[in-house]
């Protein structure tokens, strides 16, 4: 392993602890998730201990990206969305979408906690925690054609049902997340590692992503939130599309195919996102098709065909997205890595994730527990030997630092 392809690595292992940062800070705090539990837990239990018959047997589940673990902090708020589905599995087409949720709203204004909280929306009900989070609580009934165990859940105008299947989507993202890539650069640097200098200490706190798919779909809804603020909001990608196309992409990329490190991986699984995409031409217009794949009958991009610039909306952000990753992924120096961050997340996360890092390698190098070896790269923790050398002046992201 020579030292070009060592010290590469280190720069984007170090580009990828950034990232991580970043999006670790966009979550939940573990504060806002413990309340967002006991909501969620009060919630379904005042729901379930109703004496209207008709939601004898309801049942609270999540949806949405606290279910899979994709949420990213609203720009400018610390309000969180937490999405809920409200099941009757007892009931079926003959009541309609009005009533159940009728029936629904009625059981939370009972509640003297949950009244001033409550915000009726179209398809659901909404509590609003200020500051926090706000919960919209969906209704569903079971969708007896779906194979795969999917739900009815009301459509906008509240006239007829639609099929969904949190459940289902849930499963088919958590398996596709587990899947691993496989990674030509990282394997050989360890072997080297081994043999030169198995007793340096790496760097600390470099680390990787916690679940590649997870933060590639929050990079990217950052990205679009950023995007948008000078575009049309009303044309931005939906999460579910987002969602969807990611994971997907990510499943044929780390099936088929072998990368350099996590960077490129991201980046190779942003530049194949459109393919997933299916179109087709109807009545001498073009289509745009994204089927749930775990229940029959929905498209993710309906509002595409309504709309045809939501399409255009998505395809110009898509590739302003890929442009900045890859820049980001070969950038030098760390005022063009902040620069290029902020472009990706905002400026306040990019640069308090800079900071924190670059505070990291200051202390390091102020104790002297900072080298570069030949095989690991940057170094921290353990002495200098013959196959390391103290770094004197900052190196990291370049020699411009």
């Amino acid at each position: 392993m020579n030292y070009m392809n060592s010290t590469t690595h280190l720069r984007d292992t170090q580009l990828v602890g950034v990232i991580e940062t970043v999006c670790a800070g966009l979550e939940l705090t573990a504060t806002q998730e413990e309340a967002a539990k006991r909501c969620y837990e009060g919630v379904g239990d005042w729901l379930a201990r109703s004496d209207d018959p008709l939601l004898s047997a309801i049942s609270i589940g999540l949806q949405g990206s606290v279910a899979i673990r994709t949420t990213v902090k609203p720009i400018g708020t610390n309000e969180h969305d937490v999405d809920l589905v409200a099941h009757v599995p007892d009931l079926d087409i003959t009541i309609s979408p009005a009533s159940l949720k009728a029936r629904i709203g009625a059981r939370l204004r009972d509640n003297g906690h949950y009244a001033p909280l409550l915000e009726e929306m179209p398809r659901c009900w909404r509590l609003n925690y200020a500051n926090e989070f706000h919960m919209d609580i969906t209704p569903s009934i079971p969708n007896p054609t779906c194979g795969m165990g999917g739900e009815l859940v009301p459509d906008k105008a509240l006239k007829s049902w639609k099929p969904s299947n949190p459940k289902g989507y849930r499963s088919k993202f958590d398996r596709r997340a587990a899947m691993l890539p496989r990674f030509r650069l990282t394997k050989s640097l360890a072997a080297d590692s081994m043999r030169a200098d198995a007793d340096i200490e790496p760097y600390p706190e470099s680390g990787g992503f916690k679940g590649i798919l997870r933060r590639i779909v929050q990079i990217a809804k950052r990205h679009r939130d950023i995007h948008f603020i000078d575009e049309d909001p009303s044309l931005a990608p939906l999460s579910i599309i987002i969602t969807t196309l990611a994971s997907r992409s990510y499943e044929y990329c780390v099936t088929n195919l072998e990368y350099d490190g996590e960077m490129d991986l991201v980046c190779d699984v942003f530049r194949r996102m459109p393919d997933m995409m299916q179109t087709a031409v109807v009545d001498g217009r073009i289509n745009w098709f994204l089927w749930n794949q775990t229940t029959a009958g929905e498209n993710f991009a309906e509002k595409w065909n309504k709309d045809p610039r939501r399409a255009v909306a998505f395809n110009a952000w898509h590739r302003q997205a890929l442009s900045d990753l890859e820049k980001l992924n070969t950038a030098q120096g760390l005022d063009e890595i902040r620069r290029l961050l902020g472009g990706v997340f905002g400026n306040a996360p990019a640069a308090k994730a800079m900071d924190a890092l670059t505070d990291r390698v200051n202390v390091a190098r102020t104790n002297s527990r900072l080298s570069v070896s030949r095989s690991a790269g940057l170094i921290a923790g353990a002495a200098a030997t013959s196959a390391s050398t103290q770094v004197r002046a900052n190196t990291f992201f370049g020699r411009d630092c």
